[in-house]
C-alpha cells in the first residue's frame, strides 16, 4: 500500500531536491544488487526528496523487465519510507505498462513515464501511450518530455482532466515557449521539474518558469554540494548558483562532453572517484578514460566537495 496518494506525491517531491541513484554492475555486467542496496541507503539518507529508480542515470534503458523490477524493489526497500522510490516505465506501450505495474508491485510511490523506444509518434499516440500507464496503475504517474515524447500544452492538459494520478511533468528539452504553454495551460494541476542533462545549469532560469525543483545526477556522488547548489537555486541567489556553477559544473560539463554517452558514465565515474565504485556502465556506453577519470577526480578535490559526511544535516529552503 503506497504511502503517498498521488496528490501527496506530488506536493512532496515539488520541494525537494531529485536524483537517480545509479544502477551498480559487476566487471561482466551483471545486476550487482549488493552494492545497489548499500548505495540507494546511502542517497536516501543524505537529504534528498525522492529517488527515481531504474532512470537514465540508471541506465534504465540497458535493463531487462526483470531487472527494471529488481532494481525497484531493492531502491524501495533500501530508502525506507522517509523517501519515496518511483520507478520506470520505458519502451513500447506495453512494456511501460508491464514497468508501472511491476513498480507498484514493488512498493514504488510513482512512476517516471520514459519516451516509446525508437519510433515516431504524434499527439494522439502519445496522449494513449500515457493513458494506458495511468490506467494501469494507481500511483502517481510523471510523463519525461524529450526526444521522441514531446507534449504539447493542449495533450498534458486533457490527461491531467483525465487521469487523477497523472501528477507531474519533466522537462528535457529546453524549449521554453512550448514549456511555458504547458505550465500555464495546466497550472497548478501538476508539478513540474527540471530533467536537462546536467540539471543544475539551467535550474536558475527554469526556475522562473515554474520548475520548483529538477533531478541531479551530480548527487550520486557529491550530494551535499548538490543539495547546497538546490537551495542557492530555490533562494534565487544567483551570485552563489553562478560561483557553484564556476567552481563544479561548467568544468564537470567540459569533461562530460569529451565523449558521447557521457552524461551517465561521468557519475559511475564520479562515484569511483570519491571511493564509492559502482562498477562499469553496460554497452553501448562506455566507461571513463583513465585520464578523464582523474581529470574529474582532481576536479572535485580542486572544487572543495568530496563527501565528508554519511548524514550530512537536511538542506532547507
Amino acid at each position: 500500500m503506497p504511502n503517498y496518494t498521488p496528490k501527496e506525491l506530488a506536493d512532496h517531491l515539488k520541494d525537494g531536491l531529485l536524483s537517480f541513484p545509479v544502477t551498480a554492475f559487476t566487471a561482466d555486467h551483471a545486476f550487482d544488487e549488493e552494492t545497489y542496496r548499500a548505495h540507494v541507503n546511502w542517497q536516501a539518507r543524505q537529504g534528498v526528496a525522492g529517488l527515481f529508480a531504474a532512470g537514465g542515470t540508471g541506465e534504465g534503458f540497458s535493463l531487462s523487465q526483470e531487472e527494471n523490477a529488481r532494481v525497484v524493489r531493492a531502491a524501495v526497500e533500501e530508502s525506507g519510507t522517509g523517501v519515496p522510490v518511483l520507478g520506470s516505465a520505458g519502451g513500447p506501450t506495453f512494456q511501460a505498462v508491464a514497468n508501472a505495474k511491476a513498480a507498484e508491485a514493488a512498493g514504488a510511490e510513482g512512476i517516471l513515464l520514459l519516451p516509446p523506444y525508437l519510433t515516431e509518434c504524434d499527439q494522439q499516440g502519445l496522449e494513449a501511450h500515457v493513458s494506458a500507464v495511468c490506467e494501469a496503475t494507481s500511483v502517481g504517474v510523471i510523463a519525461y518530455n524529450r526526444a521522441n515524447a514531446v507534449y504539447s500544452a493542449d495533450t498534458v492538459a486533457r490527461l491531467a482532466d483525465k487521469h487523477e494520478n497523472f501528477i507531474g511533468f519533466k522537462d528535457g528539452t529546453g524549449d521554453i515557449e512550448s514549456v511555458t504553454r504547458v505550465v500555464a495551460t495546466a497550472g497548478d494541476r501538476l508539478f513540474y521539474l527540471g530533467g536537462l542533462p546536467t540539471a543544475e545549469t539551467f535550474a536558475l532560469p527554469m526556475l522562473q518558469l515554474g520548475m520548483s525543483t529538477y533531478s541531479s545526477a551530480m548527487y550520486n556522488f557529491v550530494p551535499e554540494f548538490a543539495l547546497e547548489f538546490y537551495a542557492d537555486v530555490r533562494r534565487q541567489d544567483r551570485a552563489a548558483v553562478t560561483e557553484k556553477l564556476n567552481r563544479f559544473v561548467l568544468p564537470y560539463l567540459e569533461i562530460r562532453d569529451r565523449v558521447k554517452g557521457y552524461g551517465v558514465s561521468i557519475v559511475k565515474g564520479g562515484l569511483k572517484a570519491v571511493g564509492r565504485d559502482a562498477g562499469p556502465v553496460r554497452p553501448p556506453l562506455q566507461d571513463l578514460t583513465e585520464k578523464d577519470l582523474q581529470d574529474l577526480s582532481d576536479l572535485i578535490d580542486a572544487a572543495g566537495i568530496r563527501p565528508v559526511s554519511e548524514s550530512p544535516a537536511l538542506t532547507t529552503v
